[in-house]
């Protein structure tokens, strides 16, 4: 059996955060890192934009804002972003205001797709050269914390500490390994709604905020914006059963190697927290994604505001260079009728963020404005921990957005860092 002091599931931003605060502080330690994908994956290779404003991405559940500043320091320490300036916000934040919205300034860089590939190779190679073993394609199958060592799909491995870090994607994989553990945990908070996507000149606010934060009434927000070379992209979820659906999610190459498209896309979400005797959230909003599915062929669905006012599904047709005036980037879509896939309460709100919206950045809800459904995000597993370092059991822990700890990279990060203080005490002779 291979032994290491520390086996870290999962390379994105919280499983490197936990990795370089170890190496950093007891450089002697033995670490693996395993994924299941056969490369790394967590949000930097999608888009790879950045908050470093608290609370965007701090669960206030389990950060205070000193907390979350202290460990965002690191953070900034270590990445050392670009901060993108931003400027006009004071308008946009008067007319949010004056409907009970509001616009959050937060401190943003963006790398964009290209450039968040190139920093995870970076981040990556400087792993490996701190003595890192990295087993990329490898995965985990099982846990046993009082032997302490993992099953995967090739050998076994022992361990002093563990810590699992899957992100949204590795929702179920936790839910397993929390079950195995006699761990409880809720699953009871979902995010659901839509991604627009529109000319640039319909959404003029990203010029001066590359992605603007927006919070509505009744828990509906903007989230992860893109604008100069902008797509809409489907992501791929298998449920338990082994069912297939799709969320869309949004991307953007850097400006400096990509000419932009003149398109803008971003999210707007409604945060749903149910309570008994619902068993999972999770359940739930794969529910919604096949019915979409059902609905779509098998893929999304695409709809036009045009065709939404008018209360008509948007069809082939309804995708023309007349009035509206721009191809989908994400083409492999079904038109089709939303408002009969989502559930009325969710949408009713969404609609209504939009319109304050159009208020607020006039020209959004142009009739060729698309509306692309379903984006979930499944990131609510919120597990009973047993200290302030996220430990479930003697000596595992748990980071990242599948564990609820955070919502975005800076945070993941953060998250794994806070971890890896707590694994290093586990580790002292």
């Amino acid at each position: 059996m291979d032994f290491y002091d520390v086996v870290i599931v999962g390379s994105g931003p919280a499983g490197m955060g936990a990795a370089f605060e170890i190496t950093a502080k007891q450089p002697d330690a033995s670490i693996l890192m395993i994924d299941q994908e056969r490369f790394s994956t967590g949000g930097m290779r999608n888009d790879c934009k950045m908050n470093f404003t608290y609370p965007i991405g701090f669960p206030e559940e389990y950060w205070t804002k000193e907390q979350a500043n202290r460990y965002m320091e690191e953070v900034t320490r270590f990445l050392k972003p670009d901060i993108l300036h931003k400027s006009n916000i004071g308008i946009y934040q008067q007319r949010a205001q004056r409907l009970g919205c509001r616009l959050l300034e937060i401190r943003q860089s963006h790398l964009g797709t290209d450039g968040g590939l190139l920093l995870i190779k970076r981040l990556l190679a400087e792993l490996h050269a701190l003595g890192v073993d990295l087993a990329l394609g490898e995965t985990m199958l099982s846990v046993d914390d009082t032997l302490k060592y993992i099953q995967t799909d090739k050998r076994d491995i022992g361990y002093k500490t563990l810590l699992l870090a899957p992100g949204r994607k590795g929702f179920h994989f936790l839910q397993m390994m929390l079950q195995s553990l006699g761990v409880p945990f809720l699953d009871n908070i979902v995010d659901i709604g839509v991604r627009v996507e529109t000319r640039l000149e319909h959404y003029p606010i990203v010029k001066d905020y590359y992605d603007p934060k927006f919070y509505f009434p009744e828990k509906v927000r903007t989230f992860c914006t893109n604008s100069g070379d902008a797509h809409v992209v489907k992501e791929k979820y298998t449920t338990a059963r082994g069912d297939t659906w799709y969320s869309v999610n949004g991307h953007a190459y850097s400006a400096d190697t990509h000419e932009a498209n003149g398109l803008v896309n971003f999210a707007i979400l409604k945060t749903v927290k149910f309570t008994a005797p619902l068993a999972s959230g999770q359940a739930y909003a794969e529910n919604l994604g096949m019915q979409a599915a059902l609905m779509g062929g098998g893929r999304p669905l695409m709809q036009r505001v045009g065709d939404f006012r008018l209360g008509s599904r948007s069809k082939a047709d309804s995708f023309n260079t007349d009035l509206y005036d721009f191809p989908p980037s994400l083409k492999d879509c079904c038109p089709g009728d939303i408002s009969l896939a989502m559930p009325a309460k969710i949408l009713r709100v969404i609609w209504k963020a939009m319109k304050n919206l159009d208020t607020i950045v006039p020209g959004v809800l142009h009739p060729s404005t698309i509306m692309y459904y379903p984006e979930i995000k499944l990131y609510a597993n919120k597990p009973v921990y047993l200290d302030d370092h996220f430990r479930v059991t003697g000596s595992v822990f748990l980071a990242g957005d599948g564990a609820g700890t955070s919502r975005g990279i800076t945070a993941a990060w953060a998250s794994g860092i806070r971890c890896a203080e707590g694994m290093l005490r586990v580790m002292e002779p």
